[in-house]
């Protein structure tokens, strides 16, 4: 399955999650990551994500797309690439 998972959380915690998403998905966006991911993965993740972030105050969307084949990106701008920014 393909997720796209944004999240809103206390800066002291950004780097916590950013952490955890990162090991799963990959970051797109200054608080978005994407990727393809597995249920029992995406399960773990969202473990480790429970760990980290505070249920009273953060906040983290989980978009599921069933088929990506569907999905239409379109970027404006300048697309980044936080791959190849730190190889």
């Amino acid at each position: 399955m393909y997720v796209l998972i944004a999240y809103d959380v206390d800066v002291k915690r950004v780097g916590k999650v950013h952490k955890v998403l990162k090991k799963y998905l990959t970051w797109t966006q200054n608080s978005l990551f994407e990727g393809e991911i597995t249920e029992g993965l995406l399960k773990q993740c969202l473990a480790e994500l429970a760990t980290k972030a505070n249920p009273n105050v953060d906040s983290i969307y989980v978009y599921r797309i069933a088929n990506p084949k569907n999905m239409k990106k379109t970027v404006y701008g300048v697309e980044k690439d936080f791959e190849s920014m730190f190889l």
